[in-house]
């Protein structure tokens, strides 16, 4: 009788089972990981994210795609898409130097891939973006971060006494 439960995470789509891996090497994986993170706008190819990760290349994209479910590239392309969604929500700059400052090479391939991924083109997300702002979402976050945040200027217990002056005590 076949189980209902869901595959477990340690299992591909075609349903062979994957060895649990190393706790070092997911630290060396989480590694590269985050220098693709903190530099998505450089070249990343397997070369360098081996070395980073101290494995061999062939070990290195076969454990990243088995540790994060999709292969090193895919990765590198879907980190560069959201910063260049989130520059052409929240800046003026142009497409152009968005493509570039995320990394890539040629207009056309930003353009191609960046619909193929969204859906949609740059502008047209831009457009959209821009149609669906209201006036509080043109604040930049830090304004409303300030705004926000709680009044610390006065000690707990001395706001719970200035409260408790306007009550009557039991």
């Amino acid at each position: 009788m076949p189980s209902s439960a869901p595959a477990a995470p340690s299992e591909q789509a075609s349903g062979a089972a994957i060895a649990p891996q190393d706790p070092a090497l997911l630290r060396r994986l989480l590694r590269a990981k985050d220098r693709m993170d903190a530099a998505s706008h450089e070249a990343w190819p397997v070369q360098r994210l081996a070395e980073v990760s101290g494995v061999s290349e062939a070990h290195f994209a076969r454990s990243f795609r088995q540790a994060f479910g999709i292969p090193p590239h895919r990765y590198l392309l879907t980190r560069r898409i959201e910063q260049a969604t989130t520059l052409l929500r929240d800046t003026n700059l142009p497409i152009t130097e968005i493509a570039f400052a995320t990394g890539w090479e040629s207009l056309g391939t930003f353009g191609r891939i960046f619909r193929d991924i969204t859906g949609m083109s740059p502008s047209a997300v831009r457009l959209e973006a821009q149609a669906s702002a209201t006036p509080l979402d043109q604040v930049p976050a830090c304004v409303l971060k300030a705004a926000q945040r709680p009044d610390l200027t006065t000690a707990v217990l001395e706001k719970r006494r200035r409260l408790a002056e306007g009550t009557n005590r039991s």
